[in-house]
């Protein structure tokens, strides 16, 4: 079996904010200002929201334009080098009220970030046509519109462009429950059957983020089908997931290689993270944004200013003695 098609996805997403799973504050804050905008006949003020990938930031996007019955463009800011590129989106296809979507918001061209202050701030956009003294600027007057940005990166975030955001939230993991939830929603939707048990499951696994849970559900369901299936159940999903390699915390393999050179090689650390990408053979910026993460949030690691240490609880997951690898290496230090 086969991935499904390409706007599967989309057909899933929620539309609306009452079908949207977690995020429970977050959601109790953008339905008072989606109801206040609503009341008021007035475009949403511009919104922020970052995170880790696979949240769900571009979900919330369409469920603002939904809830406002408004049209939305999306794009990304790579996509948006130049000012012509951005004009070009503003001026050819938002309408009054409509949502403009900007995923990794951070990555906006410099030049074209400085064209879009006038934009959110007074809904217009300077023009310069010419060069040298011929050269003359004209005033194209835009739309009231909401710009929706979605970043990874906060912190790569101008202070000049974060200040014009009305709106910045953050959106958090998920827990195996909320996972849970929307797994069998999706389940319903594609006609085939999800025993909650093996929701939860997948779910626990998912590390706490919707999209992995969304991959990891279709894989499952590949695993059932092949085997004359139409239920998934607690068993499947076990064994599933098993041979897909990942454990009862959501640990791949490259998770565990991670924890395993961290606790034999260098006796639980402190040990510098170039260190550790060598010996793994992986590279440094991948570990810090890919692996890391989640084994700190899960309490496996932590950074300190002398290198990566292994936890107790890295320990306890490995099935070894806290304090060395076989019980002979290094010292545990708390």
């Amino acid at each position: 079996m086969t991935d499904p098609a390409p706007n599967l996805d989309a057909a899933l997403r929620p539309k609306t904010l009452s079908e949207y799973v977690g995020q429970v504050k977050l959601k109790d804050k953008l339905g008072v200002y989606l109801q206040a905008a609503r009341g008021r006949k007035e475009a949403l003020d511009h919104t922020l929201l970052f995170g880790p990938p696979g949240l769900g930031k571009t979900t919330l996007a369409y469920i603002i334009a939904y809830e406002l019955g408004v049209n939305i463009r999306t794009t990304s800011g790579p996509a948006i080098e130049k000012p012509g590129d951005l004009a070009a989106i503003l001026t050819n296809s938002l309408e009054e009220g409509d949502v403009l979507f900007i995923d990794e918001i951070h990555r906006l061209g410099r030049v074209a970030e400085e064209h879009l202050y006038p934009a959110m701030e007074d809904f217009k956009l300077d023009i310069v046509l010419g060069q040298g003294p011929a050269a003359r600027t004209i005033e194209l007057p835009l739309p009231r519109f909401t710009l929706v940005g979605a970043t990874t990166r906060p912190g790569l975030i101008t202070a000049p462009m974060r200040s014009r955001f009305g709106i910045i939230e953050h959106l958090e993991y998920y827990n195996a429950e909320e996972i849970a939830t929307n797994l069998l929603r999706d389940a319903r939707l594609l006609g085939f059957g999800l025993d909650e048990q093996a929701a939860l499951e997948i779910g626990a696994r998912s590390r706490g983020t919707m999209r992995i849970a969304k991959r990891l559900l279709r894989r499952v369901r590949d695993y059932a089908e092949v085997a004359g299936e139409t239920t998934i159940e607690l068993g499947r999903a076990h064994s599933a997931l098993d041979k897909l390699g990942l454990d009862s915390a959501g640990l791949d393999d490259r998770d565990k290689k991670y924890l395993e050179a961290l606790i034999h090689r260098f006796a639980g650390g402190p040990v510098g993270v170039d260190t550790l990408a060598t010996a793994i053979s992986e590279d440094a910026l991948t570990l810090e944004d890919v692996y890391e993460p989640y084994l700190i949030q899960l309490g496996f690691i932590k950074r300190t200013p002398r290198g990566r240490m292994a936890t107790a609880h890295a320990y306890e997951h490995l099935g070894l003695p806290v304090g060395g690898s076989d019980g002979d290496l290094g010292l545990f230090v708390n």
